[in-house]
């Protein structure tokens, strides 16, 4: 795939955050190869870097199988998460700040230390992160009616919207990460449940998959990043006038509010 093509492609989804959502970039490549694809993501990640957005970590994406499923795919991905995309719990956000948004909660790890050794190890991880919050990812697609598959969803950032992040740091020796159970509520009604061992079978073994794949890719995780380790239940459509709330066994809750 020339480069020319790269930057054709890239630029149609850095568009359609102002334009609208586009159709799948798979009917538009001969080949859609999962490295051309991140090829694209990365494309707009250098283009939004020289604009001054900040990075501040990576979303793993498809770490649970009801996700997985959802969307038809058997493996997980990665995006970039930006400074200009992260709220802080009890955050109110306009849904048109979205285009098709969704939403999914999970555990956000931060780290005290790089990552850029190589063959990590699970104890690596551990020693690694500084803490964790529960935290809501905004699911978003520049792809019509979510039609996408595991290239479509990787060339647009791993369809990230932004982060919710709650506001109390817990340490990981208080955490039963692989059997935590949560729940998230819509406007007091549950709409979505699961358990840290839908993450990849457990939070960290998903960090640790992201951590070597970052390595490999020439972007290994630094001191200070945020990692949102992955869905512990099913994605959940959003409307306006949609209150979310997750609890997560161990953590304080995260809530946002949506409006027009």
């Amino acid at each position: 795939m020339s480069n020319k093509t790269i930057l054709s492609l890239s630029k149609l989804l850095s568009d359609a955050y102002e334009g609208g959502a586009v159709a799948p970039l798979r009917e538009l490549v001969e080949s859609a190869d999962i490295s051309l694809a991140y090829q694209i993501q990365q494309e707009n990640h250098l283009r939004w870097s020289e604009e001054g957005r900040i990075t501040i970590g990576r979303k793993i994406g498809l770490t649970s199988k009801a996700v997985q499923t959802q969307l038809g795919v058997d493996q997980p991905d990665y995006g970039m998460v930006y400074a200009d995309t992260c709220y802080g719990s009890g955050a109110q956000l306009s849904v048109s700040k979205f285009l098709q948004p969704k939403i999914e909660a999970e555990i956000a790890f931060v780290l005290k230390s790089d990552l850029d050794s190589e063959s990590l190890t699970i104890v690596d991880i551990i020693n690694a992160i500084d803490y964790a919050v529960p935290a809501l990812e905004i699911v978003d697609s520049r792809v019509e009616n979510w039609d996408i598959t595991l290239f479509d969803t990787i060339a647009d950032n791993a369809s990230y919207g932004g982060i919710v992040m709650g506001t109390t740091p817990v340490q990981l020796s208080q955490l039963d990460l692989e059997n935590c159970t949560m729940k998230l509520f819509q406007n007091s009604e549950l709409v979505s449940e699961g358990e840290g061992r839908a993450c990849l079978g457990n939070p960290l073994l998903a960090t640790l998959w992201l951590a070597n794949t970052m390595i490999k890719n020439g972007l290994p995780l630094r001191a200070g990043d945020v990692v949102l380790s992955g869905a512990l239940g099913p994605m959940v459509p959003v409307q306006a006038k949609n209150a979310f709330t997750a609890t997560i066994d161990g953590l304080n809750t995260v809530s946002v509010t949506f409006t027009e």
